[in-house]
């Protein structure tokens, strides 16, 4: 099912919109040309717990015009420990419609679509259409990959995202261009048909969640103003581990697989 929630920004900014995001304005990284342009940007958030939770609410903080939700899973009491758009009301709803509840109560400006379909190769590239960045947060690589070659073969960057316990991992790729990486070129073929352990198995401390969510919404907006803002450094090809139990960050650069058959030499 896809349902779609049709208000749109103003453009350009209306006073209350240059109110509302005065903080970001002020910043020359980002400026009113800049702002301007997240009005005008479409993001897709594939997978709303507890990477797309936080993601989504910075997001729409940022003013990012336009949104669209996927998700076929429903909230459970167990996802309120760090999936941050949720609340007891919303145990047993579906997250894509709960979450544009909560876009609906933040900001009524946005132009929101939902879809409560899972992710296949089938119709992931039906999802992206007119979308500038594809921002996943779900938990299986074989759902990761679809949306990957998805993004390839329409050409969208994705900024892919994933945690665990006390370890993040925030990453920007754009296979569709010729010296660019995509998702396959970093984990490879051997995970199409597997999942990753789950949080359930494993736990998650939900403040990790949050800043993987939350530093993966600030590289979409890096993304998003590329060659508009000086903020506007897309780092396509750098894998960011983000480490919870003995605070920190390091930075990975993954190249472009030549054998890749998604984004590969071999793959034209």
């Amino acid at each position: 099912m896809v349902d779609r929630l049709s208000t749109a920004p103003s453009t350009p900014l209306s006073p209350a919109r240059l109110d509302r995001f005065a903080r970001h304005i002020v910043l020359p990284e980002i400026g009113g040309a800049g702002q301007v342009a997240l009005a005008n940007k479409h993001i897709a958030v594939i997978g709303l717990g507890g990477i797309g939770s936080p993601a989504l609410q910075y997001l729409a903080g940022a003013g990012i015009g336009r949104f669209t939700l996927v998700d076929d899973d429903i909230v459970d009491v167990s996802n309120l420990q760090r999936q941050t758009i949720f609340t007891t009301r919303d145990v047993g709803h579906g997250k894509a419609t709960s979450a544009r509840r909560w876009l609906a109560n933040f900001d009524d400006a946005l132009n929101v679509m939902i879809s409560d379909a899972r992710v296949t190769r089938d119709n992931a590239a039906g999802l992206f259409d007119g979308v500038d960045l594809v921002l996943d947060g779900t938990d299986n690589f074989a759902t990761r990959l679809a949306v990957s070659d998805a993004c390839v073969a329409a050409r969208v960057p994705l900024l892919s995202a994933a945690v665990g316990r006390f370890q993040g991992q925030v990453g920007s790729f754009a296979g569709h261009l010729p010296d660019q990486p995509c998702y396959r070129c970093f984990v490879g073929d051997a995970f199409d048909a597997e999942d990753c352990d789950t949080c359930a198995e494993d736990g998650m401390l939900g403040a990790m969640a949050g800043w993987a969510g939350s530093f993966a919404a600030m590289q979409a907006v890096r993304v998003l103003l590329a060659g508009v803002s000086r903020f506007g450094q897309p780092m396509f090809g750098q894998l960011h581990i983000l480490d919870g139990m003995q605070p920190g960050m390091r930075t990975l650069t993954i190249g472009k697989d030549p054998a890749c058959q998604t984004c590969g030499a071999s793959s034209h």
